[in-house]
């Protein structure tokens, strides 16, 4: 007695079919497991078998064979329970022969026969939608995550009787048994019947007019930005708002932030998508391994979950060196590979880096009275962040406490729906001009077309001669200034770079008083 049933492996972000092969013969009780399987696999024997005994369906003394093909590639996870008690049950004719054909099955069960939620299913329905399956049976739980995928039919199951009994009815009546979940994408995005994460507003940033503008560039030209300045400035505050001025994510895109996010576990259950650019903010302890993915089944780390998103780095100089000298590849690649043994995993890393971190180690250089540091120990801790990091970083912006006057008016500045109105239409400016190139925003430009994107008219050169002599510019951050003159530029509005551009641009660099770069 022998079945196939069609399942579903994960590849970091990307997903490939695997049958699930299933032989029931005569002999001495036994059940094997082949098909290069992790622990997690494995362990699947246990939790089918006393499943489908708890449930009622006690199966007889035979020799069970599973094998999950292509036989050559890893798998690890718990969705292959399901369709192995699947191929169990037409094995043993429980089920009708072909019930389950052109069906693909992928859940977790517990020993009681309830589906449990699994980890990406989104990535695994779209693949199955490619190889041209249409129909998936997942848990309940996972069910509206995999029903974004408009090209086949999702259905949602709680327990193994349920799906028991869908597949012995008649075609005709399975969609009253098991009805196809729907999932409305548009509604999604408009906010109806799915709350929207309440952003909170630059409004309500009282002061701090240089760093809310740098904020505003660094979000139109998708930059890196660096805020120092003395604790209680408002650091964390200006970098929590930075997502709400950012364009809403476009329906591919959330596809993708779903993707990592279901893959990594951390959808939340009944969630369709990710409709909210993310923010992650991770603590100055965090390890190498979580910050940029690892395991020995890789996972996404931390900037693979600020995909399309914010990756925040408060207290820079507390992170480990080795942690933060990882970011260099991912931050030019916009995506982190993971080599082990038994392969190399991709995930996706196109995030924005926002930083912020204190003058010195006690917060209050260079003010004399309250500063207790000395120079040496000053340098020294600027110095924990390394010059190719500050490399990847277009604007820094130092913020001096809140005045009096501010706290005491209250009146915030420009609201977020304001600022982010001025970055949308600088973002149509670049979309336009980066079409049918590799670049999309500004901060993308390599140095080798410099000339052509940021090229300057004869007064325009004249005034980068003098800035770049006078303050005593290096290459980079002459080019760092072109790039951040060029976003200035798209939020005015202006064709070319202007000399106000340029200047402008001069002031968020990092300062020498602080750094020799």
């Amino acid at each position: 007695m022998y079945s196939a049933i069609f399942s579903g492996a994960l590849h970091g972000v990307l997903a490939y079919m695997v049958s699930v092969e299933v032989d029931i013969a005569k002999g001495l009780p036994a059940f094997f497991m082949v098909g290069s399987l992790s622990t997690e696999v494995r362990e699947s024997k246990e939790r089918v078998s006393v499943a489908l005994k708890n449930v009622g369906l006690h199966l007889p003394p035979c020799r069970i064979t599973v094998n999950l093909s292509p036989a050559d590639r890893k798998k690890d996870g718990t969705g292959f329970d399901l369709p192995i008690a699947v191929g169990m049950l037409e094995a043993l004719g429980l089920v009708p022969a072909g019930a389950a054909k052109g069906y693909l099955f992928l859940g977790e069960l517990g020993l009681n026969g309830e589906l449990k939620k699994v980890k990406g299913v989104l990535p695994i329905v779209r693949a199955a939608a490619e190889a041209g399956i249409r129909e998936c049976i997942v848990p309940k739980a996972n069910a509206r995550e995999g029903a974004v995928i408009p090209e086949l039919t999702v259905r949602g199951a709680e327990n193994i009787l349920e799906i028991m009994h869908f597949l012995t009815a008649g075609r005709p009546d399975r969609d009253e048994i098991m009805p196809p979940v729907r999932v409305d994408t548009v509604s999604l995005f408009s906010g109806e019947g799915h709350g929207k994460i309440c952003r909170p507003d630059f409004g309500e940033v009282n002061g701090q007019e240089s760093a809310r503008r740098a904020a505003e560039i660094a979000a139109a030209g998708f930059h890196n930005l660096l805020m120092v300045g003395p604790p209680g400035a408002g650091k964390s505050m200006i970098a929590r708002r930075i997502p709400g001025i950012l364009p809403p994510l476009t329906l591919e895109e959330s596809l993708e932030v779903t993707s990592v996010i279901s893959v990594a576990g951390l959808l939340e259950e009944g969630e369709a998508l990710v409709t909210e650019r993310p923010f992650r903010s991770p603590h100055h302890t965090i390890s190498q391994a979580a910050l940029i993915g690892g395991s020995a089944m890789p996972r996404p780390g931390m900037i693979s979950l600020a995909h399309r998103g914010v990756l925040f780095l408060d207290e820079l100089p507390e992170f480990q060196r080795i942690a933060l000298d990882a970011l260099r590849q991912p931050l030019e690649e916009r995506r982190v590979t993971i080599s082990r043994v038994n392969g190399n995993v991709t995930y996706p890393s196109d995030f924005m880096l926002v930083c912020a971190m204190n003058p010195c180690p006690c917060g209050y250089y260079p003010d004399a009275e309250r500063c207790s540091c000395t120079e040496p120990q000053v340098r020294r801790y600027m110095g924990k962040v390394s010059g190719p990091i500050l490399d990847r970083i277009d604007l820094c912006v130092e913020l001096a406490p809140v005045d009096y006057e501010s706290l005491k008016n209250g009146a915030g500045g420009e609201s977020s729906q304001e600022i982010r109105r001025r970055v949308e239409r600088a973002r149509q400016i670049q979309r336009i001009r980066f079409q049918g190139t590799a670049y999309r925003f500004n901060g993308d430009i390599e140095v080798s077309r410099m000339e052509r994107y940021c090229g300057l008219g004869e007064k325009e050169q004249r005034c980068m001669e003098q800035l770049y002599t006078s303050l005593q510019l290096s290459a980079r951050a002459y080019h760092r200034i072109l790039r951040v003159a060029r976003t200035i530029a798209d939020l005015e509005g202006a064709e070319e770079i202007g000399v106000s551009h340029l200047m402008e641009a001069s002031f968020y660099r990092p300062s020498m008083e602080y750094w020799g770069h």
